[in-house]
């Protein structure tokens, strides 16, 4: 591995973030570490609290901001989201490279941060309408919830295009060629 610096993993949801992250932990499984971000949003069918995200109240959520204990957050979809400073360093602390799984105003703030060294990339659906047709797979959205995702997946597509917005933009449309360039890249 070329270096411990924590890696920033972005890209619309549905773009098979979980699922490429997934594969890098079961294939190395020492050498990562994930960043839990806490949401206030209620857990999906088979998620597990401490693990995949920290479910929390939205009035915790607001001390937490108030605390300054994130380093990055955004609200989405009526939903707060945030990566805190305590989950990176526990990573970092084990030795292992953080993991950090973000959006497109985490990305931003992060870059704000100088002293925090990180490699970003980019995970992006080959079309709109093939991550419409995912995200509507998935039976968990909503014609609201879906409008709104695919309006912020469009939002993230236009910033990756971006001069320096990410390091390396891969395109999710074969899981095995997409993991091997996330792999590549990580590991240069």
């Amino acid at each position: 591995m070329s270096s411990r610096i924590p890696i920033v993993l972005s890209g619309p949801s549905g773009t098979g973030k979980s699922t490429l992250l997934k594969k890098l932990f079961a294939e190395f499984p020492n050498d990562f570490g994930f960043s839990v971000s806490c949401t206030t949003r209620n857990p999906r069918a088979g998620e597990v609290n401490g693990k995949d995200y920290n479910f929390v109240s939205v009035d915790e959520f607001k001390s937490m901001i108030e605390q300054k204990k994130f380093i990055e957050w955004a609200q989405f979809s009526g939903n707060y989201y945030g990566t805190t400073i305590a989950s990176v360093n526990e990573v970092q602390k084990s030795g292992r490279i953080c993991i950090l799984d973000i959006d497109m105003q985490g990305v931003k703030l992060i870059k704000q941060i100088p002293e925090l060294k990180c490699r970003f990339i980019f995970i992006a659906p080959p079309s709109i309408e093939d991550l419409r047709t995912r995200l509507t797979s998935r039976g968990t959205e909503t014609p609201e919830s879906l409008s709104k995702r695919l309006a912020a997946a469009t939002a993230e597509i236009e910033y990756s295009k971006e001069p320096n917005a990410h390091d390396i933009i891969i395109v999710n449309d074969d899981l095995e060629k997409a993991y091997n360039e996330l792999k590549n890249f990580i590991f240069q």
